[in-house]
């Protein structure tokens, strides 16, 4: 019977101890599980920071560049980039030259976020092939790859916040004439989703992507394959302590805005006018007047293209290419140093790519 309680016992103590065993590998297992969602958590935050600085940073000018681009051709009111934000400021004030940035930082905030964090996994899983294939664990990512990986971040926040793109450009092209008023984002969303459809919510969406992949692509290829050359070639004496001072990291994404910018930017116009498709009120701001006023069709994005070098020359894919350079200037460079600096306040690597 003692023999009984002894072995009953020593059962117990065993139960005991393997539950203890079982519950000190679920604490090991859960610590790297939830440091790896807070280190999610802090590269989206990052993300979402940079995208709502920048873009807030140079509103007026983002305005500017989307009035440009739809602006009527048979009623032409500004040429200029400061005639055109002194035309603004004259007729709606200073609230004219933010018009539409809440819905715009709405959309950017998360596209940012979104972006930076794709960017970040796409250019570890690429990493990951090119050296499962080369055979070479010391192999980095070549300005190519960046570009690959940038490409996916782009395609991947594009989609994800597109709905709400499409509105914002109609929200910043109307104003107090304006026939008919959008009152907000959810608004202007289930307007168009009851008027037009839930499709009207995409329209534009293939040269938006088809413009992302050289825009976003080319922006991270180069400020990455920029800072990699600066850091090993050292000109000037730029790098201090192995780092990057923040003035030349501003350089250093203002030129990567500046190239893809200008190489995607026939696309944006395009996407632009595509998405006035089938607002009824988009006419008289983007078409004649009178009796030069036309319905705003268009079938497709190539017939887009072919209208708009038809009726106003090649110059009109490049309408408000002027502010929209100086808004990307800043605005990429700010984007870029802002998410460096949210990351290392926050105390995640700085490393947007290995």
């Amino acid at each position: 019977m003692a023999s009984e309680d002894v072995k009953a016992g020593e059962s117990a103590v065993e139960k005991i101890v393997n539950l203890a065993e079982e519950a000190k590998l679920a604490r090991e297992e859960i610590k790297p599980t939830s440091h790896a969602v807070l280190s999610i958590c802090k590269s989206l935050v990052a993300g979402g920071v940079a995208g709502g600085v920048s873009r807030t940073a140079v509103a007026p000018l983002e305005r500017l560049k989307i009035l440009l681009q739809v602006q009527n051709p048979h009623n032409i009111k500004y040429n200029g980039t400061i005639q055109g934000l002194k035309y603004i400021w004259r007729t709606e004030g200073f609230r004219g030259l933010f018009k539409g940035n809440g819905t715009n930082c709405a959309r950017i905030i998360p596209n940012s976020a979104v972006k930076f964090f794709s960017y970040e996994q796409a250019s570890k899983g690429i990493l990951w092939l090119y050296r499962e294939q080369t055979g070479n664990e010391d192999a980095q990512l070549t300005p190519l790859l960046r570009l690959g990986a940038g490409a996916c971040a782009g395609i991947i926040a594009m989609s994800a916040t597109y709905p709400m793109d499409m509105v914002r450009g109609r929200l910043t092209v109307q104003t107090d004439k304006s026939p008919y008023q959008y009152r907000g984002m959810l608004h202007a969303l289930s307007t168009v989703l009851r008027e037009e459809g839930p499709r009207a919510l995409y329209k534009g969406w293939l040269p938006s992507v088809i413009g992302v992949i050289p825009y976003v692509g080319l922006n991270f290829a180069v400020y990455e394959s920029l800072k990699d050359w600066l850091l090993k070639s050292n000109p000037l004496g730029l790098v201090e302590d192995s780092e990057l001072g923040v003035v030349t990291r501003l350089a250093c994404g203002a030129a990567a805005g500046t190239i893809g910018q200008t190489v995607a930017y026939p696309l944006d116009v395009i996407r632009r006018r595509m998405q006035m498709v089938g607002w009824k009120d988009a006419a008289s701001i983007v078409t004649g007047e009178g009796k030069g006023r036309a319905a705003l069709e268009y079938t497709g994005m190539i017939d887009a293209f072919r209208k708009t070098v038809r009726h106003e020359g090649v110059r009109a894919l490049y309408k408000g290419l002027v502010p929209n350079s100086v808004k990307v200037v800043p605005s990429i460079a700010i984007a870029f140093v802002t998410y460096e600096q949210v990351k290392e306040i926050l105390g995640v690597e700085i490393k947007i790519s290995d």
